[in-house]
Formats: C-alpha cells, structure tokens, sequence
C-alpha cells in the first residue's frame, strides 16, 4: 500500500474524530435541554443506518452479490458477542454515576462505538476514494450529537478532567479502526468488500442496540424521529456532491 493512502486514511480518521470537541462545547451550551439530546441521538441513528443501507452495504453488493449478506451478519453478531463479553456503559444512561470504574465502562462503550467507523472508513477508502471521504465525513458530522449526548451528564456533574479524558479517548478510537481496517486488507486483499459489509453490520448493531433504546428510554419520540429526519435529509443532500 502506498504511504500517501496510508496518510490519507489516518487524516480522513482524524478529522471526523475531532469534531468531538464540537459536540463537547454544544453540551456546555444545551446541558439542560433533554430534547436536544433526543434530537441528536435520532440525528446519528438517522446517518449511520442511511451509510450503512445505502452506501457500504450496495458497494458491498455491487462487488461480490448476495455473499456481502454474511459479511453484514457477520459484523452484526461480532459486535454483539463484544457487547456481551466486555463490560460497558454509556454515562448517559445513569448520569449520577461518577466512580472511576464507572468511567471506565464508559470510555470501553465509546471505543465499542468507533473502533467500527474508523473501520468502516478505511475499508470505504480502499474501495473507492470518493466512498472513504464521503463516510468520514457522514461519521464526522454524525460523531457531534453522538458525543454531545455522552458529554451532557458530565458537564452537568461539573466532571470537566473526566469528560476532556474520554473525549481524547473517542477521538483516537477511529484512527485505531482504521489502522484496523488497513490491516486487515493488507493481509487479505480480496475480503475487501466483506470487510467493508462487516462494517456497515456492526454500524447497524450500534443503532439498534444502544442508540434508538436509549432515545426510547428519554421518552421524547418526536425529538427523536425529527432527529432522524433531519440526518436522512442531510445525508441525502450530501450524497448529491459524490
């Protein structure tokens, strides 16, 4: 693999995990807004299920057919067994909790959240370019609200050491998938499309799994749904310059 790739992936991984730091400073601003949260959560639902269904998985296709369906299986079950085996928790989910183990799970939830995107992006990327720079930057926009609604209880609980650490956390986490993805392309060229299936497998098992409970469990569900709205419209609107 040529370094300029190699550079360009890393880059591409690093930008879409900076804009953590905007979704940090929104919760400073909206911390005691529940609707907003909801909103945010329904808007990364609403990208990473639209990237995954209609961008990684239809590349996956085009490439080897019907078989890029195990590798979308594949990554569903993958994630879920890791979400099983490895203890976890979303702060959000019991804001009062601020114990250093606490935190711990947390920052291990994050990374089960993004290692998949970076993931997702370098597999994209040495598929065809233009699909790696269009999911970084769907992952970047949808990393906002989803890091805005991890930073909400802490900002509340005035947990500023701790929220900068695990911020610093989810953004390295998608640089790591994506030196992951590379890896595992480089040792086996031709499961780049599996590759790149699983990915959008394990995307989806986020969304069901942790992000529209958790929205049901705030009980705002037209927040939620105008979220979703709103991100499918973006991605749509997006997907017309690639």
């Amino acid at each position: 693999m040529e370094i300029s790739t190699l550079f360009s992936i890393l880059l591409l991984s690093l930008l879409s995990g900076v804009t953590t730091i905007i979704g940090v400073v929104l919760a400073y601003w909206f911390n005691k807004s529940k609707r907003a949260v909801v909103i945010g959560i329904g808007f990364s639902t609403g990208m990473m299920l639209m990237l995954s269904l209609f961008e990684l998985i239809p590349q996956a296709y085009s490439i080897v057919g019907i078989k890029a369906l195990f590798g979308v299986f594949l990554g569903f079950i993958v994630l879920f067994l890791l979400h099983i085996l490895i203890p976890h928790s979303h702060m959000v989910h019991n804001p009062k909790s601020v114990l250093t183990e606490v935190s711990i799970l947390v920052a291990v939830g994050i990374m089960l959240h993004d290692l998949p995107e970076g993931f997702a992006l370098a597999s994209g990327y040495l598929i065809n370019q233009k699909l790696g720079i269009f999911t970084a930057l769907i992952i970047a926009l949808h990393n906002i609200p989803e890091q805005f609604a991890m930073a909400v209880p802490l900002v509340m609980l005035r947990k500023k050491h701790l929220l900068f650490r695990i911020a610093i956390l989810a953004m390295l986490a998608e640089p790591i998938g994506a030196m992951f993805g590379v890896f595992a392309v480089n040792l086996a060229p031709m499961l780049k499309p599996y590759l790149l299936a699983f990915a959008a497998g394990s995307m989806i098992f986020v969304s069901i799994d942790e992000l529209w409970p958790l929205a049901r469990r705030l009980k705002e569900p037209f927040e939620f749904f105008l979220g979703i709205t709103i991100g499918v419209g973006i991605f749509l609107l997006l997907g017309t310059f690639f």
